[in-house]
């Protein structure tokens, strides 16, 4: 097996190896439970405009597009999108794709609802996270409604050892001799919660390092009100309340 090789940059993170263990993983009767889920807590009737950014492969807005809504997905990586458009088109769905910059989106006030799935949000600095934050409410119509999906930072301090301490670990998804592992740890002073992932795959092995900010629903709930939404509301994964125990929160804000 070659020497391992440690990639530090986001972007190698959402990678070719990002795309084959999280399809393996995230089948299409979960994605069909999550997308009815936002659904449900959003309430999104067919045709509404929605928005989902980023998109990554298309799982969730692909399954929003087969229940009647107009979607557009916005995502940085031209591989996600080219399996999402190919996986749209295997489906009989139409969804547009789009590629580009979440921190940076064009549209005001067009969609009726806007998700931002799976833990893809914080990945920036505050000042940063703060302004796409502003974005998803600028892009949004009067009386719409963005759903967020964060991890449950109560249960990840509960769970999780601090900077300094050896890092937990699981594996997302192992396909024999290939999987993938991660391992993670909370760092107090910065507030982020830090991943050192580690692929085997086709006789290598590879490490990329990231992290994301971790929040409380107190704080993100803040976040969203000085971004110009009205009123937030937060729910367990499984749509009940968020209880220490459920490893994500579902953030619904109104603009």
């Amino acid at each position: 097996m070659r020497t391992p090789t440690i990639v530090s940059d986001l972007d190698e993170r959402f990678d070719e190896d990002y795309l084959h263990f999280y399809s393996a993983s995230q089948t299409p009767e979960r994605n069909e439970l999550e997308a009815g889920l936002i659904a449900r807590l959003t309430e999104i009737t067919p045709g509404m405009e929605v928005l989902d950014v980023p998109c990554g492969f298309g799982r969730i807005a692909n399954q929003l597009a087969s229940r009647g809504c107009r979607v557009t997905g916005l995502d940085a990586s031209p591989l996600f999108l080219d399996r999402a458009r190919s996986d749209a088109a295997a489906s009989g769905v139409g969804v547009e794709y789009v590629e580009g910059d979440m921190r940076q989106l064009p549209w005001v006030e067009r969609f009726d609802r806007l998700v931002c799935w799976f833990v893809s949000f914080g990945y920036f600095d505050d000042a940063t996270d703060r302004r796409v934050l502003a974005g998803f409410r600028r892009a949004l119509r009067p009386g719409g409604r963005l759903a967020i999906s964060h991890a449950n930072l109560a249960r990840i301090i509960r769970n999780t050892p601090s900077t300094g301490l050896p890092y937990t670990g699981g594996f997302l998804a192992d396909l024999g001799e290939e999987f993938m592992f991660f391992r993670t740890r909370y760092n107090l002073a910065t507030g982020r919660i830090e991943y050192h992932r580690v692929v085997v795959r086709g006789g290598r092995v590879s490490r990329n390092s990231f992290s994301v900010r971790g929040f409380a629903f107190a704080e993100l709930r803040d976040w969203l009100i000085e971004a110009g939404f009205a009123r937030v509301e937060v729910y367990g994964s499984d749509g009940r309340p968020l209880t220490l125990d459920i490893p994500e929160m579902v953030v619904v804000a109104h603009a």
